[in-house]
């Protein structure tokens, strides 16, 4: 077990947990892929009443009679998958989401075929795309810091 922060995009939600690293999965299911707005989501389960909201709650829409889903009101950032066994949290939610690398992926019949052939495509740092690069200088981020601030600790 590790305890972990986290929180949304815009700092309005933010959490402290426990997790258990051996259950971090990827799902691939559809339900999942439209949830996360993207091919897959990442999760891991938090160890059972170790979730602590330090800054607001989610809201939360049922998906299904099996589970609901939280997220920030204020901003959307994906956040948890809860079910009666079970809450889960979004791994990209951590602050330091690389300490808990997925194990696993689940709903692979959902999976989108060219998932598998991601990590072929070019990569490129953010700097050095030159139709961005003029942009990137311009920008002020108003994400919030991966990191607790003393009130949400």
């Amino acid at each position: 077990m590790t305890t972990q922060t986290g929180g949304c995009q815009c700092g309005a939600v933010r959490f402290r947990c426990e997790v258990e690293a051996e259950t971090a999965s990827i799902c691939h299911c559809r339900m999942c892929q439209k949830a996360f707005g993207s091919f897959y989501a990442p999760l891991v389960h938090t160890r059972g009443g170790t979730l602590v909201w330090t800054k607001a709650e989610p809201k939360r829409f049922r998906s299904s009679t099996y589970a609901a889903r939280g997220f920030c009101p204020d901003c959307g950032t994906p956040l948890t998958y809860e079910t009666a066994e079970a809450v889960s949290i979004a791994i990209g939610a951590l602050d330091d989401p690389g300490a808990v690398p997925p194990l696993v992926q689940d709903g692979v019949e959902g999976k989108i075929a060219y998932v598998d052939g991601l990590h072929l495509l070019l990569g490129r740092v953010t700097e050095e795309d030159p139709e961005f690069a003029a942009v990137a200088a311009t920008i002020v981020s108003h994400q919030h810091p991966d990191a607790p601030s003393a009130s949400e600790a």
